[in-house]
């Protein structure tokens, strides 16, 4: 009987860690993890901008040819609304990581609400523009985003691909990044360190900057993950 329950605890913590972090997880409400698959395309995703290394990144991403998702923190982007708005004027797609950069797990429903309308405001304010994209801190989903996607109209997007840019030196990233791309993948990045000033994304660059070439040498067309999804998108 003890082995039995122990058994059953152990799957139930399972399940639950997946249905909070599982990037296919529908546990929570609609996650999209990847775009289809018969298309030689991917995107470009960063998370936890705009910082005040963002207009480097912008210039390398130009340079480039990408266009890419900016997942930005309402709190970041009314610190930086500047370079916000040059995220915006850029052309890049501009989504919600929500306000605070707090984790939603273990946190009430009407938390999860207020964080990401607070987040809506903030970005729409600064920028015009109303996030339809919306990708949770630490990938981490909790009761109370269902009712949040249907009341603000956002899809919540996770990643095919996650680069530990944080921690990671470049070069290790962009091998990453290249050994496990693949069609409709979406990869996500880090325009910032969560909510720190100042904030060095070097493995950052470092790792677009070696990557990207090589995905377009390879035929990998580079689109917004909006572009990439096309109708999937549809809520």
């Amino acid at each position: 009987m003890l082995v039995e329950t122990a058994a059953a605890g152990a799957c139930a913590a399972w399940f639950m860690a997946w249905a909070v972090r599982g990037r296919s997880s529908q546990v929570f409400g609609k996650s999209i993890w990847r775009g289809p698959r018969g298309r030689r395309s991917l995107a470009w995703t960063f998370d936890d901008g705009p910082s005040e290394t963002t207009p480097e990144l912008l210039d390398l991403l130009s340079r480039l040819g990408i266009r890419a998702t900016f997942f930005l923190s309402g709190a970041a982007v009314e610190r930086l609304p500047e370079v916000a708005r040059a995220v915006r004027d850029a052309g890049h797609e501009i989504g919600s990581h929500g306000y605070s950069h707090a984790p939603l797990y273990l946190r009430s429903p009407a938390f999860v609400v207020a964080e990401l309308e607070r987040a809506q405001r903030a970005i729409q304010a600064v920028t015009g523009v109303r996030p339809a994209l919306y990708r949770p801190a630490y990938g981490c989903r909790w009761f109370g985003l269902r009712a949040a996607q249907s009341r603000l109209g956002v899809t919540t997007v996770m990643w095919t691909v996650l680069a530990p840019d944080w921690e990671w030196p470049g070069g290790r990233v962009a091998a990453r990044l290249a050994g496990r791309a693949s069609n409709g993948a979406i990869l996500c990045l880090h325009d910032g360190r969560e909510l720190a000033p100042n904030a060095g994304i070097g493995p950052t660059l470092e790792a677009v900057r070696l990557s990207a070439p090589e995905l377009a040498r390879r035929g990998f067309r580079f689109e917004t993950v909006s572009e990439l999804l096309g109708p999937a998108t549809a809520r």
